[in-house]
Formats: structure tokens, sequence, C-alpha cells
């Protein structure tokens, strides 16, 4: 019987090509979005399945678990991938900008692993992957709110590790670095309207420093290498929990090593042009 993946935020990039990927390899794919129609792959082909899910609606998210469980029979692999970025300074955002910012990277993470839970329980395993981010360990300039959000994506998932290894299941942690994707886009909310006022020449500094690394490609990272590195952590068998993925990103982990923090933190801001 083929083993079966759920995988939200399948709209685009990470998501979509994770779908394609995990179905390539011969499993079932309970793919979730919040709009289907508007999926980016192929299903109904025996063993992808597009489930309506908005992380922010527990009833939905119990729903769409609901439907996949009844579709596939169960569910061994979980990767919570649904997310966005919010750039921009700290003091220009809203406090409902940033209460929406941790309903869908932190409390959807939540709330799709706590529906998910039973059935891993009952079938005695399962894997948990929680897609954070590079800035979920380095943060980057402007990305205050986002940062801390995947900060907490980090914590929850060391400590839950510790908590369901008992019970057979392994939650690991996805911290990418740049990515070829509209996450710079479409998706991309910002804190602030016009040019920022008293931020505008730092938000130009780093919008330009981080249009560079993406540009032609720079050192990010394609949605199709992504999907396939999660392929990896979900059946490598391993007790890993900490995946650092992409050249840049594990250049950053390796210079923090080698240089210490401090260092460290103020490269990023002489490269980022905001050093005092």
């Amino acid at each position: 019987m083929p083993s079966t993946v759920l995988i939200t935020g399948c709209s685009s990039g990470i998501g979509a090509a994770a779908v394609r990927h995990f179905a390539a390899q011969g499993w079932n794919v309970a793919a979730t979005l919040r709009h289907p129609a508007q999926a980016r792959f192929e299903q109904g082909a025996g063993c992808v399945q597009a489930f309506a899910l908005d992380v922010t609606d527990q009833a939905s998210v119990d729903a769409a678990v609901a439907q996949a469980l009844a579709r596939f029979g169960r569910i061994d692999v979980l990767i919570n991938n649904a997310g966005y970025g919010l750039f921009g300074p700290f003091e220009t955002a809203a406090p409902e900008v940033i209460r929406r910012q941790f309903a869908t990277n932190v409390e959807g993470v939540f709330g799709v692993t706590r529906a998910v839970l039973p059935g891993m329980r009952a079938q005695g395993g399962g894997v948990i992957i929680n897609v954070a981010s590079l800035t979920g360990l380095v943060a980057m300039p402007l990305y205050s709110v986002y940062a801390a959000s995947k900060y907490a994506v980090v914590g929850f998932s060391e400590s839950l590790s510790h908590e369901l290894a008992p019970l057979g299941i392994r939650v690991k942690v996805f911290a990418p670095g740049a990515v070829n994707t509209d996450f710079s886009g479409r998706s991309l909310v910002r804190t602030f309207e016009g040019d920022g006022g008293p931020y505008a020449a730092s938000i130009a500094k780093a919008q330009a420093a981080f249009a560079g690394n993406r540009g032609d490609g720079g050192a990010a990272s394609s949605p199709e290498a992504l999907a396939q590195a999660l392929f990896g952590a979900a059946t490598d068998g391993s007790a890993q929990v900490r995946y650092v993925v992409g050249a840049d990103a594990q250049e950053v982990m390796r210079m923090r090593q080698q240089i210490g923090e401090e260092a460290l933190l103020a490269g990023v801001r002489q490269r980022f042009g905001l050093a005092a």
C-alpha cells in the first residue's frame, strides 16, 4: 500500500513542487490549498487529490484531514508548508497585520498538526515536517515579524520532537534559504504604505539586496530542489530534526560557526547596507 503525504500550501512554489515529486515516487498525495481550482498540478490520476484547506480556519482543517483519511486511509507524513512573508519595519506593522501573520505561519501549523496526531498515534508512527526558513535561525533585516513567526516554528518543532518520539512520530523542521518562487511578489505582504517614510532608505537597500540574490537565480534554490530535499527528510528514517537547505543557508550557518554571532550579524547589516 503506498504511503500518503498531506501537504499544505500547495497552490504554487514549494508546495506544488512537493506534490509533483511525491506523486512521481508513487506516493498518495493529499494536496491542500484554499482554492483547489487554482492547483498547478495534475490530480485525479489515482494518487493525487486536492482538498480545500485554510490553515486559519480550524473547521476547514479538520474537514480536509477527515476527507484525506477517508480517501487514502492514513496519513504517514504531514508537511506544514502553508505560510507567507511579511516584509517591512516593525513600527509600521499594525496589530491586525501581526495577528494574521501568526495565525497563518504559527497557529496554522499548530492546528493542522493537532488534527493529524490522533491518526498517527493510532497507526503507531508518522513524520511531521514543518517548513520554517533560514530567517527562523538567522533573522534578516525588515522581516522582524516574519522572523518571529519562523523562530516560533523552529522552537515548536524541536520541543514537539521530544514529546512525540516515544509515540514513534518524528518531527522535523525544514529551513531553506532563498527560493526561486513568488515569495517576494504575490505572496509577500508589506507592513508599510508608500516608501516607508523614515525607513525608506533601509527598505530600498534591503529590497535591492534581496533582488540581487534572486535576480538570475543567484544562490536561490528551485522549488523542485527543495521538494526533493523534503522527500529525503520524510523518508531518511533518521532522528535528525533540523534540515538547513540550500547553498546560501548552509553558508550562513557555516559562517556562524566560524566567525561567531556578533561578526555574523555585523556582516548581515553590511550586506544590506544597514551598518551604522
